[in-house]
């Protein structure tokens, strides 16, 4: 008598895992990419959210704050921001995150002197 086996040979297991190799293969870089595009996202929407924090600061202080605490704002998880230089006459700052390095993202405004890569007031610049 003869007994049917049901089942997959080694021939075509081993040709199923070279297609999810190859796939894997695609996949992972354009993954790398977006969650390089979220932390750049991220950077930029915390120095916009400074912008806003700090403009309410100024109004009732006459000057804008010269560190985070001043303002009581908080960045996102790994967003790190350096308030550069801060004065009655402007301000200028400074954001990157660990996972984006080296992506350095600046603004500034007022009468501040320009940090790089922030080159016209009041856009972040990232490099």
């Amino acid at each position: 008598m003869r007994s049917t086996r049901k089942g997959f040979t080694l021939i075509e297991l081993l040709i199923v895992v070279v297609v999810i190799g190859i796939l894997a293969a695609i996949a992972i870089p354009k993954f790398q990419t977006t969650k390089g595009k979220a932390y750049a996202s991220s950077i930029k929407s915390d120095l916009k959210n400074l912008t806003s924090v700090q403009e309410d600061y100024f109004y009732f202080n006459e000057r804008y704050a010269s560190a985070m605490n001043l303002v009581n704002f908080v960045a996102t998880d790994g967003v790190t921001i350096n308030i550069i230089e801060a004065d009655g006459r402007g301000w200028s700052a400074t954001a990157t995150h660990p996972s984006a390095f080296p992506l350095t993202c600046a603004v500034y405004y007022g009468d501040a002197s320009p940090v790089a890569p922030a080159v016209a007031e009041g856009v972040i610049n990232c490099q």
